[in-house]
C-alpha cells in the first residue's frame, strides 16, 4: 500500500513539487515533460524522479513496470538510491541485470 505525500504538501505554493528543488518546473509540467521525453532525455527525467521523490511519490507518479523497462537506462544514474530500486523491483520479479 502506497503512502504518498498529502497533495498540499508535495507543491509549494507555485506548484513546485518538493523534488523538483533544483528547478522552475511545476508538477504539470514536469509530469507532461517525463511522459512525452524518449531516450536519455526521459532517462534523466524518471533518475530524477527516483532519486529525489519518495519512492510512495515517485510511484505515484510511474508505475512499477515502467521503472523496471527503463532499468537499462537510468539504472547508473540513481546515486545512492540505486540499490533500493534494484531491491524492490527484484523482490516484485523483475529483471534487474544491467547487461541486458
Amino acid at each position: 500500500m502506497l503512502a504518498p505525500t498529502p497533495p498540499k504538501r508535495l507543491v509549494d505554493a507555485q506548484g513546485r513539487p518538493y523534488f523538483l528543488w533544483d528547478v522552475e518546473l511545476t508538477l504539470d509540467e514536469f509530469v507532461r515533460r517525463l511522459a512525452a521525453a524518449k531516450g536519455e532525455k526521459r532517462a534523466y527525467l524518471l533518475a530524477k524522479l527516483l532519486r529525489q521523490a519518495k519512492p510512495d511519490d515517485a510511484l505515484s507518479l510511474v508505475p512499477l513496470d515502467e521503472i523496471a523497462r527503463e532499468w537499462p537506462s537510468i539504472h547508473d544514474r540513481l546515486g545512492k538510491e540505486r540499490d533500493f530500486w534494484a531491491w524492490l523491483l527484484a523482490r516484485k520479479g523483475f529483471d534487474v541485470r544491467t547487461d541486458r
